[in-house]
Parts: C-alpha cells; sequence; structure tokens
C-alpha cells in the first residue's frame, strides 16, 4: 500500500510532465528570401502556424507586385479563420489548463484578422470587383465589433470609408458609412472628405511598423503591445500630369490592437495562472506534510499518502501552461491611409515620397511607381507601402 501511493505520485509527476515537454521541431531551411521561406514554411512548418505564415508571405507578396500570389495565400486563409470558431476540437483544445497557447492553431488577434480582409478587399477591387471588396471590408468590420470597451467597436476609419464608397461606386446609398468614418475620424485622426464618384484611381498607402507582442506576469500570462518603429506618417504622391495627393494615416495598429479590452483568452489564461499557482502552493504544503507524516510510525501511511498527494499536485501545476500567445504577423505597417482622384486613361509615373510627423522628407524612402489608366469609368487601384522592394 505504501509503495503503491508513492507509485501514483511519481508516476502522475513523470506523466504530465512529460506532457508539459514541448517536442523539438525540425529546422527549415532558409534562403533569406522571405517570399520563398514564407512558402517553405507554409509547406514544411507546423501546421498550427501555417496561417502566421500565409498572413506573412502573402504581405510579402503584394509588397512585390505579385497579386495572384497573395490572394491565393489570402484566399486560404481566410477560408480558415472563416470557419475556425466553429471547430469544437481546436476551441476545448484552446481552453485546456494543459495546452500552451502557443500551440494551438494560429489565426491571429482581431487585428490581424481585420487586416487578412482588408488586403484580400485591396486585390478585390484591383480586379474590378467592388462588390467583394465591399465584403471584405464589411467582414473587417464585423471582426472589429466585438469588444469589451463599446467606444472601440468598429471604429476603424478606413474600413467604414471604404465600405461607403465601394457602396456609392455601386451605386447604392454609402452615407451612413461615411458618417461612422467622420466620427471615428474626429477623435484620432483626420476627417477622411466626402466621396467623389468620378475619382476612379484609388491610392492605398501604408507606414511604419505594426505592433508587437509581448507577454507580463507572473506566468507569462498577459499578452501586452508596444508600439512598432515608426518615421514615416504621410505619403505624398506626385503623378506627372501635375496632379498631386497626400495620403495621411486615417487608422493606426497599435491604436486597434491596444484598445479591445480584455480578450476572452486573457480570463482564461488569467484562470489558469491562479489554477497553476493555487495547486503548486498545494503541492509543496502536502510534500512538507507528508514527509513529516512518514517518517513517524503509526503517521508512515497516512504520510506516504499525502506526499503522492503533493507530488500529483506539482505535476499538475507543471503542466498548467498560461503563457500567452506572441506569435504574431510582423511584417504589417502601423499606419494606413487612402487617397482618390480623378486621371484620364493614358500610362502615368507617379514621385512617392515619405514624410515624417514633423512633415520631413524622408528621401531615403523617395521612389517612382508607373500605373496604367485603362478606362475613366472603371478604378485603377494603385497599391503604395514604404517596405515594397
Amino acid at each position: 500500500m505504501k509503495v503503491a501511493f508513492l507509485s501514483v505520485g511519481l508516476g502522475a509527476l513523470l506523466l504530465l510532465t512529460g506532457c508539459a515537454t514541448t517536442p523539438k521541431a525540425a529546422r527549415i531551411p532558409l534562403t533569406g528570401d522571405p517570399l520563398v521561406d514564407g512558402r517553405t514554411h507554409i509547406e514544411q512548418g507546423p501546421p498550427n502556424e501555417r496561417i502566421l505564415w500565409q498572413y506573412r508571405t502573402a504581405l510579402v507578396a503584394m509588397r512585390r507586385g505579385d497579386y495572384p500570389q497573395a490572394k491565393a495565400l489570402l484566399d486560404d486563409a481566410i477560408l480558415t479563420i472563416g470557419g475556425i470558431l466553429t471547430n469544437d476540437k481546436d476551441a476545448r483544445r484552446a481552453r485546456s489548463m494543459f495546452a500552451s497557447e502557443s500551440r494551438k492553431k494560429f489565426i491571429g488577434e482581431p487585428y490581424e484578422r481585420v487586416m487578412a480582409y482588408y488586403y484580400r478587399g485591396i486585390l478585390y477591387w484591383m480586379d474590378g470587383e467592388p462588390d467583394n471588396a465591399r465584403a471584405c471590408f464589411r467582414s473587417g468590420e464585423l471582426i472589429d465589433s466585438d469588444t469589451e470597451v463599446d467606444n472601440y467597436a468598429a471604429d476603424y476609419v478606413l474600413l467604414d470609408y471604404l465600405d461607403g464608397f465601394a457602396s456609392d461606386k455601386l451605386f447604392t446609398d454609402g452615407g451612413d458609412a461615411l458618417k461612422r468614418a467622420k466620427a471615428n475620424a474626429s477623435t484620432k485622426m483626420d476627417v477622411p472628405p466626402d466621396y467623389d464618384r468620378a475619382a476612379n484611381v484609388l491610392f492605398f498607402t501604408e507606414c511604419g511598423f505594426g505592433p508587437q507582442k509581448y507577454a507580463t506576469g507572473q506566468y507569462r500570462e498577459q499578452l501586452r503591445f508596444r508600439e512598432g518603429q515608426q518615421q514615416a506618417r504621410v505619403v505624398t504622391i506626385k503623378l506627372n500630369n501635375g496632379q498631386v495627393i497626400r495620403t495621411r494615416p486615417w487608422d493606426d495598429l497599435y491604436f486597434q490592437a491596444t484598445t479591445r479590452g480584455g480578450r476572452v483568452m486573457d480570463h482564461i489564461l488569467a484562470n489558469k495562472a491562479v489554477f497553476k499557482q493555487s495547486t503548486d502552493t498545494v503541492g509543496d504544503v502536502a510534500i512538507v506534510s507528508g514527509a513529516v507524516l512518514a517518517t513517524g510510525r503509526n503517521t508512515q501511511e497516512a504520510g506516504l499518502g499525502v506526499l503522492a498527494f503533493g507530488l500529483l499536485s506539482k505535476a499538475i501545476a507543471a503542466g498548467t501552461t498560461p503563457a500567452a500567445d506572441v506569435r504574431a504577423w510582423d511584417n504589417l505597417p502601423q499606419f494606413l491611409g487612402f487617397g482618390a482622384l480623378r486621371v484620364a486613361p493614358g500610362t502615368y509615373t507617379a514621385q512617392v515620397e515619405f514624410q515624417d510627423g514633423a512633415g520631413r522628407l524622408l528621401a531615403n524612402l523617395s521612389r517612382r511607381v508607373t500605373f496604367e489608366v485603362k478606362a475613366a469609368d472603371r478604378d485603377t487601384v494603385v497599391y503604395i507601402s514604404d517596405k515594397q522592394q
């Protein structure tokens, strides 16, 4: 009986400690080319990080002008994140006391999922499908509508603005969306202009580096964000026909990441942290008490039982993994801008200049872009990033 008690405790300790050990991932060969390496991670990397690498690689493809590849990657990611909430098995696993959050299937924080739909919307509009683009922008709005603080629910200026602009292009009323965009912008960013349905060249601009994730707390159970490095904030686009447009940031992804209130997973991780601390403390007390009791002739059997219980509690505490998931879509921008012009059909060269918040020119980021306006009644979409190659 004495041996059985001790064996149970030691067996549980070994079993649960073993379960808490993360298997070593196989090394993935890298070339230094983010597009090639991204595809390699998607094909050979852990399945639970497939969406993360689809996000990252799609954005690399967009910045290189490889729009077909960006569309394919985003379509696959969106198909998965659109159905993830109905996957009971994954949901149970994510909420398990013994499942590390970093081992669950990555779908991203709300701002990351919003950006997947945002980029897909740009690509739809680029293909002459403003109706599908609008559906993507509305999906982003829906993702951002679930916040603990109502003031920050569905408050992306650009998503509302583009929702209404696409509606206006489709000859339906986009006035309500425009009102929402202006109301949200009035508190933190420039107020966007009224729609010009005849504007046929749309400039989507982005600058800076997106929010970075880190974990705090005794067990690293609290997910936090720090602002990414940024220089550029304003984009000035000078066409060779004399037209000039300046896009200022309408949305700030750091603001979006840090104003949503607590996540559902934050509460789960907080419970895990309390559970881990409590069971660990109980285990310490039981082991000491059991060891003392086990030295007595009349209390030896009871002492071994308490000792086994203490070992079991320590094993359970060791197997509880409350650490927050700090995996991130780490090549996102910080600032999002937009502008539209009426331009006659033809081929154009534009000088693109980036300025910082004080209006100083960042000459190292200046570049030229060329685009073609095929028809006045069909929109031409120009995507501009300070990280384009």
